[in-house]
């Protein structure tokens, strides 16, 4: 066994562990960064679209911002659309200027790779069997395989970045957490057509027969998604059903007339939430989707990752500054206060704009009396605005 040694050993390269290896560097603090996966599938894999001015501004701030300035699109704002009619919530005009982003997950991971890459940083994919040891000591250990050899190196501390389904929570003994989840009893069903966008700002739309939403990846790709039941499979939804679904549910007074294009990306996707409390154990510190699941409808996932790697960041320059651990001892209360924020507006706005199982006329009645208030009313939008764009006071 090859042994080694770190300041802070990081499981999972997307975008929560790629981006806290960068801020670290950024300070002195060498880290080890290990995937399972390679690196064409993560640079390849689709996943959420829309960054958060903090997001935007953090990429800038720190050498990420070249590509994403010339190729994000930058939307002031988005439509709500029901009873045929869309209702635009400008985020520039109620929130002082902040906007939204849409650069999609995968070109966050591209950029950061490469930065991490052209900055000679210790970064392995294709890793096997990666786990974590003795956490609740001054030297944590990370072990895994790459290329048939087995590897073990001793770390100041490990951040688990490694999604919903990784090693890094389970490492922790199940009598010192707390889960909390919400299971949706509905899904989207995802395409990606290779279509221009049928409207310059995302579409949030609230139907009779269910949500759909109209988003984009870039000038010629459209992202556009349907509710569907949880019981569908991806079988379920051919091609011409997907169509159908969304000029119906995308369908204006005024003949909105939304683009077809080949579809050449289909997924499905449930929606839920998760939150695990704490989100740190000894010298283990969870990040992203391995603490946390929000649902897409609120745009919170990747935004989230990103605020929690920026919060542990602090907190570990300070530590190996100053020798205080003030910060680390309350990265999960700082972090978890952004995320239950998250996950109230995510939650506000998916049963705001879907239907759910049993619904009846009086609760469809007061779906709309909701959505008619938050068109309406500045203060309304403004919440709403405030939310999207990324929060400020948490």
């Amino acid at each position: 066994m090859r042994r080694e040694k770190t300041q802070v050993g990081i499981i999972g390269a997307g975008p929560a562990g790629l981006m806290l290896s960068h801020l670290l560097a950024r300070t002195g603090i060498e880290s080890v960064v290990v995937e399972r996966r390679s690196r064409e599938y993560i640079e390849k894999r689709v996943r959420a679209g829309v960054l958060e001015q903090g997001t935007v501004n953090l990429m800038r701030e720190t050498g990420l911002g070249a590509r994403l300035d010339r190729e994000g699109l930058v939307h002031r704002g988005i439509s709500l659309r029901f009873e045929g009619t869309d209702h635009r919530i400008a985020f520039d005009e109620l929130t002082g200027g902040s906007t939204i982003t849409v650069y999609g997950q995968q070109e966050v991971v591209k950029d950061l790779i490469a930065a991490r890459i052209a900055a000679g940083a210790r970064l392995h994919f294709e890793v096997e069997d990666a786990s974590v040891h003795e956490i609740g000591s001054s030297t944590p250990r990370l072990r895994y395989t790459v290329r048939d050899e087995e590897v073990e190196v001793e770390c100041d501390f490990i951040a688990g970045c490694d999604g919903f389904h990784g090693v890094s929570r389970d490492a922790i003994p199940v009598d010192r957490l707390t889960r909390y989840e919400r299971e949706y009893p509905f899904g989207w069903v995802g395409i990606l057509a290779s279509v221009a966008p049928s409207s310059e700002e995302l579409i949030y739309s609230s139907h009779e027969r269910g949500f759909a939403l109209l988003s984009m990846r870039s000038p010629v790709l459209t992202r556009l998604y349907v509710q569907c039941h949880r019981s569908d499979t991806i079988e379920d939804w051919p091609d011409e059903r997907i169509w159908e679904e969304l000029h119906l549910r995308l369908e204006t007074d005024d003949g909105f007339a939304l683009a077809e294009g080949p579809v050449v990306e289909k997924t499905i996707a449930w929606m839920h939430s998760v939150v695990t409390e704490p989100m740190q154990f000894g010298r283990l510190f969870l990040a992203g989707d391995a603490a946390h699941i929000v649902p897409a409808t609120g745009a919170k996932g990747l935004n989230l990752a990103v605020a929690d790697v920026r919060v542990l960041a602090g907190a570990l320059d300070a530590w190996y500054r100053t020798g205080s651990t003030a910060a680390l001892a309350s990265y999960s209360a700082t972090c978890l206060r952004r995320v239950w924020r998250a996950q109230h507006f995510s939650y506000w706005m998916t049963t705001m704009l879907h239907r759910f199982p049993g619904d009846d006329a009086f609760q469809r009645k007061l779906q709309l009396a909701q959505l008619r208030w938050v068109a309406s009313s500045r203060d309304a939008a403004a919440s709403l605005a405030e939310n999207y764009v990324g929060m400020v006071r948490v």
